[in-house]
């Protein structure tokens, strides 16, 4: 007695289909994405250039499923089997415009979301906000000395950092952040950008160097500091 086919087979092997990132990108027109026999069955393709294939619940490799158009069909019980692996679902239009996007839901822990309503009021958002910006400096700090062996910069930006333990609100944080910022970014204005010599015709004389992160509308809101 001949076996019977019970379930159709893969033409290619899921593992080919997803990327190494766990990105499977689906496309062109009549799009199908619905649940066979526990099997996500997705379709894809313009005319007779088409891909059908399966992925199984165990060893797909996926980690997100992005749809570009939107001309098919993705069934509840597709979307209800991305979510039980917590894959999350991208879908754009041919222009790149955001159709809508899922994503798996995690419990909401209601203990968690009153601390954090109420740390502005404890006191403890400003403790974050000191050690956050703290870190960020000293990092700084290192790469000026170690890698643009500048120590005199590096001391500037250390001495912003020093002064967050009297920083009393977020503003003066964020001043002194800015400040060491401006510090930081000024060692890169003059900082060469290399292109294809064939190239460096077209590239305008403003690309070559990596220039200013100073804003054109020059923020005056922190006192002398025009940035």
């Amino acid at each position: 007695m001949a076996a019977t086919k019970t379930l159709p087979q893969v033409s290619q092997s899921h593992n080919s289909l997803v990327s190494r990132t766990g990105v499977l990108t689906l496309s062109g027109y009549g799009i199908h994405a619905q649940v066979d026999r526990g099997h996500l069955c997705l379709e894809d393709g313009i005319a007779g250039d088409r891909r059908t294939f399966r992925l199984p619940r165990v060893g797909h490799g996926l980690k997100r499923l992005v749809v570009i158009g939107a001309d098919g069909v993705v069934s509840l019980a597709a979307l209800r089997w991305l979510a039980d692996q917590g894959i999350p679902v991208s879908v754009l239009e041919r222009n790149g415009k955001v159709l809508f996007v899922t994503g798996p839901v995690y419990p909401s822990d209601a203990r968690l979301r009153r601390s954090q309503a109420l740390s502005i009021q404890s006191g403890v958002s400003l403790e974050i906000a000191r050690e956050l910006v703290a870190q960020k400096l000293d990092a700084q700090a290192q790469l000026v000395r170690e890698k643009v062996l500048n120590s005199t910069t590096a001391q500037t930006i250390l001495g912003f950092r020093e002064k967050l333990d009297t920083a009393e609100s977020p503003e003066a944080i964020r001043l002194l952040e800015s400040l060491a910022a401006r510090a930081y970014w000024s060692l890169w204005s003059s900082l060469t950008i290399n292109f294809p010599k064939s190239d460096l015709q077209r590239v305008p004389e403003h690309w070559r160097t990596f220039g200013s992160r100073i804003s054109p509308l020059r923020i005056t809101a922190f006192g002398n500091w025009s940035g």
